[in-house]
């Protein structure tokens, strides 16, 4: 039996955009043909689609996604053509269009920070409407880095008066004596992705200005004891690895005007054998409060190199065995 083929023209608008949907080498379009099951042809400023009618109509689909997403002024990578394709696939094709025009913030260098999935447009959404918001999932999502853009945006706006970022240091009893050094020396190399996330935002002029001036405060959790936490947004990376009580402690802090995040992945939990994690226990007592929001990040919302997503599912594979 012959395989019934068909054929479908798409017309690029300039040398450019054939450039970024072609991608380097034509990568882009070498992954759209292994993932669709169709083969492209360029022909002056076309592109030639053969192959099967589904499969053709799915290329036709993940093509206008991505012009559409790259006229809107965005780059394209080979995380927006998966996800194109990945959208088109489960019947969402307008899902990277969607994302072209949400624009959460500009850095001081310039660079517009917009969500890169849906998973993180409603993530960001429930910032915006909730004064408390847990996300959880795996490395590589966002969670922290976005949360750091709404802290920002939202000092922007004179939402707040300061941010505030935290996490547990080394484990969740914080014993940090055995390491060199003193106390700033010991806990920094610890922060030191939530420095990473906010000279990337506001550059490191103003993060330092801001530091000095203690607009912006980043300290181990420990420091967060006895405290009223007022006019803040406040950060707490790698809730995985607080204790119930460390939890209790740093979610009663919270006070007036004031805005938390908190985020973590339940499959990296470093807490000593029998303890139970702070981020499953909230999960569990918490999940039925008005006012708080658990937002659940996946594979799907990975955002860093394309094995990433493998590696994760390969490891979740070996969980289940």
């Amino acid at each position: 039996m012959v395989r019934k083929e068909t054929e479908a023209r798409i017309v690029l608008e300039d040398v450019a955009e054939a450039a970024e949907i072609f991608g380097r080498h034509d990568e882009h379009l070498a992954l759209m043909e292994k993932s669709l099951g169709v083969r492209m042809a360029t022909q002056g400023g076309e592109v030639i689609i053969t192959g099967p009618p589904e499969q053709v109509a799915q290329a036709r689909g993940v093509f206008r996604q991505l012009q559409e997403y790259y006229r809107a002024g965005n780059r394209l990578t080979l995380h927006e053509i998966n996800y194109a394709i990945k959208a088109v696939r489960a019947g969402m094709e307008d899902a990277l269009s969607h994302l072209a025009r949400e624009v959460t913030l500009v850095t001081a260098r310039g660079k517009q920070i917009k969500p890169k999935t849906l998973g993180q447009k409603h993530y960001i959404e429930a910032i915006r409407k909730h004064d408390i918001v847990f996300a959880i999932g795996p490395a590589g999502t966002g969670k922290t880095y976005l949360a750091v853009v709404m802290a920002v945006r939202a000092l922007r706006n004179r939402e707040i008066s300061r941010i505030i970022l935290t996490r547990p240091a080394v484990e969740a009893g914080e014993k940090l004596g055995f390491l060199p050094g003193d106390l700033q020396e010991k806990v920094d190399p610890y922060l030191r992705p939530l420095y990473d996330s906010l000279y990337d935002v506001l550059g490191v002029e103003n993060t330092q200005k801001y530091l000095e001036r203690h607009i912006i405060e980043v300290a181990p959790l420990a420091y967060m004891r006895g405290r009223t936490l007022d006019d803040a947004f406040i950060i707490l990376d790698e809730a995985q690895n607080t204790t119930a009580q460390q939890m209790k402690m740093f979610l009663t802090r919270i006070g007036f005007g004031s805005k938390a995040v908190i985020t973590g992945d339940v499959t990296q939990i470093d807490l000593p054998r029998g303890e139970i994690s702070g981020l499953v226990h909230a999960q569990k007592i918490l999940s039925s409060i008005k006012g708080i929001a658990f937002c659940y990040l996946t594979g799907e919302d990975i955002v860093r190199h394309p094995l990433v997503q493998e590696i994760i599912r390969a490891y979740e594979l070996a969980q289940e065995e």
